[in-house]
């Protein structure tokens, strides 16, 4: 196909960018997560979408909130790091072990997301892909297998219905 096979496949990862970012996100982890090797990672995130009515004007923005997940399937937790698309840090990580949360589902409508109410009072949904290229919004990192064994994980596991 040469030249014209290229044009037509659209963008590719740039994979020694993405496993640079897989080791950061893994440092990042094994800071702030005890025993994080134990933890399979991947990245998650998360968006929030506020509406506004102006009269004449409608609208919604979307904050994005890049995520780092680990789950552990001897635990049965999953533990989520918010952090930045550079991975020049991160925050504090919040834990939700199956055992303690109230429900937890995978939303396939508008957004293919996984939610999890670990109480009344709030939740999170957690939006995961195998490869984004906008990295001023998302960390780049190509996921296939991380998806596929996290969204096996959390049906398995953790779906409450």
């Amino acid at each position: 196909m040469g030249l014209f096979g290229n044009l037509f496949k659209g963008p590719q990862v740039d994979m020694a960018k993405s496993d640079a970012n897989r080791k950061k996100m893994r440092v990042l982890f094994n800071q702030v997560v005890e025993n994080g090797g134990d933890y399979k990672i991947l990245f998650g995130y998360t968006e929030d979408v506020s509406r506004f009515n102006y009269g004449i004007v409608h609208g919604s923005k979307t904050k994005i909130g890049n995520l780092i997940v680990g789950w552990n399937e001897a635990s049965q937790t999953i533990v989520v790091i918010p952090t930045v698309p550079d991975l020049s840090g991160c925050g504090d990580a919040t834990f939700y072990r199956q055992s303690d949360i109230l429900k937890a589902y995978q939303n396939k409508f508008p957004t293919d997301e996984f939610i999890i109410y670990p109480d009344r009072k709030g939740y999170i949904g957690i939006g995961v892909c195998e490869w984004l290229e906008d990295e001023k919004l998302y960390v780049y990192v190509s996921q296939d297998e991380e998806v596929k064994a996290f969204t096996d994980f959390f049906l398995k596991q953790f779906q409450k219905k």
